[in-house]
This record gives C-alpha cells, sequence and structure tokens, in this order.
C-alpha cells in the first residue's frame, strides 16, 4: 500500500489586514498563529490553498 503524500506548511506572515477569504483560507488550512505548522494531505484542493496565499505561508 502506498502512504498518501502529505505537504507541512507553515504561517510565516500574519493574516492582519489581508481580505477576509484569505484569512478563511489560511484558517482552513488549520493555521492559528503565526510560525503554527499544518501537514495536510497533497491535494489540487490544498494546493490551491497554499497558491491562494502563498506570500503568507512557507512549505516545508
Amino acid at each position: 500500500m502506498t502512504t498518501p503524500t502529505t505537504v507541512k506548511i507553515q504561517l510565516v506572515r500574519s493574516p492582519i489586514g489581508c481580505k477576509q477569504s484569505h484569512r478563511d483560507t489560511i484558517r482552513g488550512l488549520g493555521l492559528r498563529k503565526l510560525n503554527s505548522v499544518s501537514e495536510l494531505q497533497d491535494t489540487p484542493a490544498v494546493r490551491g490553498m497554499i497558491n491562494k496565499v502563498s506570500y503568507l505561508v512557507k512549505v516545508l
């Protein structure tokens, strides 16, 4: 069996002052505080969310 690939992301910039939809995307990715890390399955939906807020997150 193959294990599903995962992607780790870290919030490196504050979403304060950003669009509400970008703040909602950050919350949808499971990130709360600065430097928090979330590990999610690597799906096209998650990749699109990361791409939308790429200026706020870092892929580890």
